[in-house]
């Protein structure tokens, strides 16, 4: 077999184990290592170097994959976008420029009116495939930051930031870390935090405060779609419309809680989320792409074509300035992979109805795996399940980090720890699209042998 005959069928073999095989890598770091590290003088043949890639790391791969890991906020991969991706690298085409790439161009183009309206937001938005949560976070806070300060007559790209007017950025006392370190990347610093409710909602009495606080100061307000912790949504129309009083930009922050807005039943969660200026999500999470395809979306386009747009004389930009934007003009990157083709090809093969049972779905497993381990002796729930999140704990600390090392070893699931009002928690989060009934079945029964055993 020739290579990619070779690289098709490691990559069968793994995805055919995924409820099969233990969870967890089985090798470390460092043997890894080891096993990689010989570079040989002479050339191999590319066949033989996939299998010993393949075979190698197996030991060291995390099941991601499976329907019983429900760590981090990690989805599965749909074939129909795991396939898209395999034509993408296969096409390799650098997706900057409409005339050079007009077909993968053209496939992100589509897609992103597709999440346009599928997540309600307007269609007049310029929309960004990025890498991931933080660059989508980084992009559209980019444009409020041009923005902001254009407002009050500064220059950014002709002055920098360096004697501009000092920028205040609000954000939710439980926001997540990305929020933080786009900021750093901007030069813009630490945020002021915002008090939030008991589910990690922005309280909006104290955006008030804040914002009287901020003075006239140009200011970013950050909101969030779906809490790490509690996958509660902040109270989107109120803190929007008050932020946008008192001339703020408003950033949503919806790395995997934005897609509720796909969902009939579930997009009251996010009403009034469209009257967000810039908003970023991850279509890796919850839509189930491969990895490094994040999204930002930008109600205000001109904002962010001023803050990411490039034209140089070898370069073969859109002759129209005011028409759709080439894809270079509303990312941070030059040189990009296609990703936006594999979301293109995910949602042509679900559809509106099938957008919205993949979340519903998501919920629904979430919800079923609330219930029946909240239904176990010593066991408590934390959190309101309003969307894919679900945080419980043991009566005290030390037997909750027992509980989560039985589960983390025991290799049918993957549940994380973490520490969240107080309290050392076990973190779910459902985001693979093939978690079904078996797998929570499983997973509650993972967690009841653990309860006893602790």
């Amino acid at each position: 077999m020739d290579a990619l005959e070779i690289a098709s069928q490691h990559a069968r073999e793994w995805l055919a184990q995924r409820n099969t095989r233990p969870i967890p890598p089985r090798a470390s770091f460092d043997s890894l290592t080891a096993a990689f590290a010989d570079l040989p003088a002479g050339p191999t043949d590319p066949a033989t170097v996939l299998d010993l890639l393949a075979e190698t790391a197996e030991p060291g791969l995390m099941g991601m994959n499976s329907g019983r890991f429900y760590g981090w906020v990690i989805g599965g991969v749909h074939p129909a976008a795991l396939g898209a991706d395999w034509l993408t690298s296969a096409w390799d085409q650098n997706t900057a420029l409409r005339a050079v790439t007009p077909a993968t161009a053209a496939l992100e183009a589509v897609a992103g009116d597709w999440l346009l309206d599928l997540l309600g937001l307007p269609s007049r938005s310029a929309v960004g495939f990025v890498t991931g949560a933080t660059m989508a976070n980084f992009t559209g806070l980019a444009a409020g930051r041009h923005q902001v300060l254009a407002d009050r007559g500064w220059d950014l790209a002709a002055d920098g930031l360096i004697g501009a007017p000092p920028l205040r950025v609000l954000v939710g006392a439980e926001r997540h870390d990305t929020i933080d370190l786009a900021l750093r990347y901007l030069g813009l610093g630490r945020p002021t935090a915002v008090a939030a409710d008991e589910q990690g909602r922005i309280r909006v009495d104290a955006l008030t405060e804040a914002l009287d606080r901020a003075g006239d100061r140009p200011v970013i307000v950050c909101l969030q779609a779906g809490n790490l912790h509690s996958g509660a949504f902040d109270d989107f129309g109120p803190a929007i419309e008050l932020a946008h009083s008192r001339g703020a930009w408003v950033h949503v922050d919806g790395a995997f809680g934005l897609w509720a807005a796909a969902s009939p039943a579930l997009r009251h969660l996010t009403a009034g989320v469209a009257a967000a200026d810039s908003l970023a999500t991850d279509a890796h999470k919850t839509l189930n792409v491969p990895y490094d395809c994040g999204v930002a979306i930008v109600t205000r386009p001109e904002a962010l074509r001023t803050a990411m747009g490039v034209r140089a004389a070898y370069m073969i930009n859109a002759a129209d300035a005011a028409g759709p934007p080439d894809p270079v003009e509303v990312t941070p990157e030059f040189s990009r992979r296609a990703r936006g083709v594999p979301v293109w090809a995910v949602l042509r093969s679900l559809g509106r109805d099938g957008v919205a049972e993949l979340v519903d779905g998501l919920v629904a497993n979430a919800r079923a795996l609330a219930e029946g381990i909240g239904a176990l002796p010593g066991v408590e729930i934390l959190n309101d399940v309003a969307f894919t999140q679900v945080c419980f704990a043991m009566a005290d600390d030390d037997a909750t980090h027992a509980l989560t090392d039985q589960l983390v070893t025991s290799g049918t699931v993957w549940m994380s720890g973490s520490r969240w009002r107080g309290r050392a928690v076990t973190r779910i989060s459902v985001s693979n699209w093939a978690t079904n009934a078996d797998d929570v079945a499983a997973s509650i029964e993972t967690v009841r042998a653990a309860v006893q055993g602790t």
